[in-house]
């Protein structure tokens, strides 16, 4: 039997996913029992930034646990190299060249947007543009299978009171922050539940506040008041263990889309104090490249790295304790490359965050490079995936919505993704396979760029008039650093065809670039 060809029409017969889930494994299953489903979706965490991955300095050994317990993919890419057009393409299946939203985009008609005093007064400053109503998203198609579907964590597809809010999007629980600015503070003045906002124990302490003038940058107090009553990933987490025991008897699917490791530089101190002790001193970052002042940045990055590796280790203690586990799918990735040019702190190079690929400013997220879109992805599912593997399949976000399409038994919209169900559950042999990757970027002077077989294609500056296609073999040049375009007109001529055909003008005149 073909189960290409269910996968292309995005649904199986109760007899070919019995096929396609029993690749490996000669235990007795129940496929009829829908299997509960986390999607984890960490933000601006670069690809080499877990152990797993080849991170040598921050520890992640749940997350690490996580991997050697399923399958590990090498080849997967992010949907955009920014948060909000990168979790369009996740949930809708469009790449960005069809996708609604393919850029960060905060609407600036509406006021003054970036001033929190009169966001905090005016929620209608709050969010970023909203996709269409009649959008389809993933947990509108887990809905129709009969899952109970929650978001918790961060947003950024909808203002509130939009018509793109997770309510209105086919979630039924939702609890954080709508707006990707406000996420630019771990302690917030209120976050959502559901349409309303509740609101915390945190004073408006506006992003870009400054050390209180004559304050000692070396000494720990200077940094008191960037610390408050309530740290919001905490508050996430506990809604997201209250989520998964109170939905413990029937199906459910939770995207768990964390804020952290984003800047600003704010963690716990358990943690921060960890890496001070492992590490010794270091220059504080003063705020000068935006965010907070921290005292230990190097630190306070690996601190927040290393929390969140712990949560997820909660979170698969809590599904043990529950007797779920054995029949919860978990994936986890990134939303895109961290984060670039020191910003708020951040130090991608220290870290060597996009190992092997540049880790350097202008190579990692708001970026096409390998850096900027490049990112970690794991599935683990006990009983279907098996333990310790590798796949080097390529692989994107807009995979993601035929896959869960074809997990839990509906028809797929029609989408630029291939469900890679047949590969994670051991059927490599009928797994269909992308001839390439797409994306298009109208920030950073207007960026395209392809993803086939080991070619990189790569056009920079089309806001300036740039043409010329780049062509590196990531196989021998994973850094991006010679040019081989001359040497294969072969490549250049399918890769312009490419940049033909799948590019549509966008709706948004934000999102405009020039196709050709």
């Amino acid at each position: 039997m073909n189960l290409s060809l269910f996968s292309k029409c995005g649904v199986f017969t109760s007899a070919s996913l019995s096929i396609c889930l029993s690749a490996y494994s000669d235990s007795q299953r129940n496929i009829n029992r829908k299997p509960n489903i986390i999607f984890i979706l960490a933000d601006d965490l670069g690809y080499a930034e877990l152990g797993c991955y080849g991170q040598e300095k921050i520890e992640t050994p749940n997350i690490d646990r996580l991997a050697e317990t399923g399958m590990r993919f090498t080849n997967h890419y992010s949907g955009q190299a920014v948060s909000a057009p990168s979790r369009c393409v996740l949930f809708t299946g469009l790449h960005t060249g069809h996708a609604y939203i393919r850029g960060n985009d905060e609407v600036k008609s509406r006021g003054d947007i970036w001033n929190y005093a009169a966001m905090l007064a005016d929620s209608t400053l709050e969010g970023q543009r909203p996709l269409p109503a009649n959008t389809v998203m993933i947990p509108h198609k887990l809905k129709e299978a009969g899952y109970s579907t929650a978001c918790i964590g961060k947003w950024g597809l909808g203002w509130p009171g939009s018509e793109s809010t997770p309510n209105k999007m086919g979630f039924d629980f939702f609890y954080g922050y709508n707006c990707q600015r406000q996420a630019h503070t771990y302690y917030p003045p209120f976050l959502y539940r559901n349409e309303a906002r509740v609101y915390l124990k945190n004073r408006l302490l506006p992003p870009k506040t400054k050390l209180d003038e004559g304050a000692d940058p070396y000494s720990e107090e200077s940094y008191a008041k960037f610390t408050q009553s309530q740290y919001s990933p905490d508050l996430m987490y506990r809604e997201l263990l209250s989520f998964v025991e109170e939905s413990k008897d029937r199906p459910f699917a939770l995207f768990w889309t964390t804020p952290l490791p984003h800047m600003p530089l704010q963690a716990p101190e358990k943690w921060v104090r960890y890496y001070v002790e492992k590490w010794g001193d270091e220059p504080p970052y003063v705020g000068n490249k935006g965010y907070f002042p921290c005292r230990y940045p190097h630190a306070t990055y690996a601190a927040m790295v290393s929390y969140f590796d712990e949560q997820v280790g909660g979170l698969v203690q809590k599904l043990k304790e529950l007797h779920i586990y054995e029949n919860t799918l978990i994936i986890f990735t990134s939303d895109n490359g961290p984060a670039s040019g020191g910003a708020g702190g951040a130090d991608s190079p220290y870290f060597e965050s996009a190992r092997p690929f540049s880790s350097q400013s202008g190579r990692v997220k708001s970026s096409l490079w390998e850096g900027g879109i490049r990112v970690p992805f794991i599935v683990a599912w006990p009983g279907y995936v098996r333990p310790g593997t590798t796949s080097d399949l390529l692989s994107a976000f807009w995979d993601i919505m035929p896959t869960l399409c074809d997990v839990v038994g509906v028809h797929s919209p029609e989408t630029d993704g291939i469900s890679f169900l047949p590969e994670m559950t051991g059927n490599r042999k009928i797994q269909r396979i992308h001839e390439f990757l797409y994306w298009e970027y109208p920030a950073a002077g207007g960026q395209k760029a392809i993803r086939m077989d080991n070619w990189k294609i790569f056009v920079r500056n089309i806001h300036r008039g740039g043409r010329k296609l780049e062509l590196y073999d990531l196989n021998v040049d994973p850094l991006e650093q010679h040019d081989v375009a001359d040497e294969h007109p072969e490549i250049i001529a399918k890769a312009m065809r490419i940049f033909r055909s799948e590019h549509i003008d966008s709706e948004v005149d934000l999102f405009a670039i020039d196709s050709w």
